[in-house]
């Protein structure tokens, strides 16, 4: 699936010391002219560690180039045991579902290297020679006390992805890009190991190191790195938003001016969430790039305690834009999402060793004519005949009375439909959906189990048309968690209004009503000047302007700690943020819909 960025006003402004701003290198030879003086000046051994998708050997050869003289290079590729036994690793997490696989709990690389191969390693870092180790598993604790310059180089979750769907990716002990690579060893075991490395390095490392730009590197010494992200964490974050074109994909991006090029349709617009990437402008020369999991470090200030302590590096929310709006009337099967329910926390612990399953809700954002979403079944229907139905098809065969099962309901804007496990629902199309879920996978996996997607062909991104391939279906997985929630109960349960819970002359707030398993709230707070709110210390905002066209979030406490936020850009505000004044730059009515947790 292809993924398009938009990184207009996304950089995260912050402030730290002098000292650790001007000990920030930029540029790829002043980084590696460093490197090659700490070496000239006695540091014979040198790791260069880091994620996926690094072209390590092309930093470590001109790294020794500006050494100069006789410098061993050992590629950590070599400390891997064979791909064939690697696949055999993984094929516990793999699995045989065509879906999903299971999560890695405890995994480490050490798991998957040589032991012979370690020892020698270590032979070499001993003889007293100048070496470089390049690559993931270059820093592990086996050489801890043996290297003298430990570096981490980092990646974002989408070059990896994208090096992966493009069959680039080089993995474990791989020098070339590895073929018959399953995307499932990356979500579900190969991305546990490297944050368990990562997470590691985060103590050990002397220099963090961005290489976002392939001809670029920007060296951040440990203290800096470690003052940045910590002072990251007392702002509200913005993250960069990402799209993705589909078979429901509509057009109201291209009158947003988000900056985004090449992208055909909009059907994913993720706006906030585990996986996106962040951009620091902490003063020097440029902002640099790294993941939004990274400020997980600090998730007791970021998600809260609670959180922090229930679900240890999860970050649990998410924040998508689902795009709507079609200049000529289109008929349902090409404009709604494919009809789908997600699983519970139970489910996914006890099918895929993730934490936290998917409670979603639909906030309709703007409704333009037609607006609809399509949630629960009929109350007269046959739910034995649909799932028939689904089996015979496979989404190849179109089921033509599709429309007899499942409820449809009207929407307006501020229309707001809880969603909890087991409920058939999607996106009707002809509206803007601010959806906001929670988060199953530390590293977003995603949950939705597909039922029917109207037989119709998937999106094409190199041929720019619906020509792909019809999305591929998760019936058994949809039987298994399917609640047969009707039409009827919808109505009574899951179609939320909302009610003031503070009122004054400036601002006031309303809270949607919620249905017992849902475990955050949404809410909503409506100012023309400005409004107040606290996260008291321990609930993470995720807050989203809707109605208005700019505003500031800004600390009471210490002012200095503020971010803008536009229309349809989402702040991630921690838990520790306190309490916070949000100012309207525009003039006019302004709302902002704030997720945060019901438990803190």
């Amino acid at each position: 699936m292809p993924v398009y960025e938009s990184i207009k006003h996304a950089d995260n402004k912050i402030k730290i010391s002098e000292s650790n701003k001007n000990s920030v290198i930029f540029g790829w030879d002043k980084v590696l002219a460093f490197l090659a003086d700490k070496v000239k000046s006695g540091a014979n051994t040198v790791a260069i560690d880091g994620w996926y998708g690094i072209n390590f050997e092309k930093i470590a050869v001109a790294l020794k180039g500006k050494i100069g003289g006789k410098v061993t290079l050992l590629p950590a590729t070599d400390l891997f045991v064979s791909r064939e036994k690697i696949v055999e690793y993984n094929a516990e997490y793999v699995t045989e579902d065509p879906g999903f696989g299971k999560v890695n709990t405890k995994g480490v690389l050490e798991d998957i290297l040589d032991a012979k191969k370690v020892e020698e390693f270590k032979k070499a870092l001993k003889s007293g020679d100048k070496v470089i180790v390049y690559g993931v598993a270059a820093s592990i604790k086996a050489f801890e006390k043996l290297l003298d310059v430990k570096c981490y180089v980092d990646n974002t979750h989408q070059k990896v992805q994208w090096d992966m769907w493009t069959g680039k990716l080089e993995s474990f002990g791989s020098t070339k890009p590895t073929k018959n690579y399953n995307w499932k060893e990356y979500h579900y075991s190969d991305y546990y190991m490297l944050k368990r490395q990562k997470d590691y390095m985060y103590g050990a490392m002397d220099y963090y190191i961005e290489n976002y730009f392939e001809d670029d590197l920007v060296l951040v010494p440990k203290k800096a790195y470690d003052e940045i992200m910590k002072t990251l964490v007392k702002y509200p974050i913005h993250e960069v938003k990402i799209f993705s074109p589909g078979p429901w994909g509509a057009y109201r991006y291209e009158q947003m001016d988000y900056g985004v090029e090449g992208l055909s349709n909009n059907a994913w617009n993720k706006i906030a969430g585990p996986e996106l990437r962040i951009l620091i402008d902490f003063g020097g020369e440029r902002s640099i790039s790294m993941p939004m999991l990274n400020a997980m470090q600090y998730g007791k200030e970021l998600v809260g305690e609670l959180i922090d302590k229930k679900y240890p590096g999860l970050f649990p929310l998410d924040i998508w834009l689902d795009d709507g709006w079609h200049p000529t009337k289109q008929p349902a099967e090409r404009i709604s999402m494919p009809m789908h329910i997600h699983p519970s926390s139970k489910y996914v612990a006890d099918h895929f060793n993730e934490p936290l399953g998917r409670y979603e809700t639909y906030y309709i954002a703007e409704a333009y004519e037609g607006a609809n979403t399509w949630m629960g079944f009929k109350d007269d229907a046959d739910i034995e005949e649909w799932e028939r139905l689904c089996e015979d098809s496979q989404n190849i065969k179109p089921i033509e009375n599709w429309k007899d099962f499942i409820a449809n309901w009207k929407s307006k804007e501020g229309d707001l439909y809880l969603i909890p496990p087991g409920t058939m629902h999607g996106h009707g199309g002809n509206q803007m959906v601010l959806e906001m879920d929670t988060n199953p996978s530390i590293n977003g996996t995603e949950y939705s189990f597909f039922e029917y997607d109207f037989a119709r062909p998937s999106w094409d991104d190199e041929k720019k048309s619906m020509t792909g391939k019809p999305l591929k279906m998760h019936l058994e997985h949809g039987r298994n968690m399917e609640k047969t929630r009707r039409e009827s109960w919808v109505k009574d349960y899951l179609l939320s209004t909302p009610e003031v819970v503070k009122w004054t002359p400036e601002y006031y707030i309303d809270r949607y009503k919620s249905y017992s398993v849902m475990p955050y709230h949404v809410e909503r707070i409506h100012f023309e000047k400005k409004g107040e709110y606290s996260t008291e210390g321990k609930f993470m905002h995720m807050v989203t302007l809707t109605v208005g066209t700019k505003v500031t979030l800004v600390s009471k406490a210490n002012p200095e700690f503020k971010a803008e936020c536009d229309k349809f850009q989402t702040l991630v505000v921690p838990a520790s943020f306190g309490d916070y004044e949000i100012i309207n730059e525009e003039g006019g009515r302004a709302t902002c819909v704030i997720e945060r947790w019901k438990q803190g």
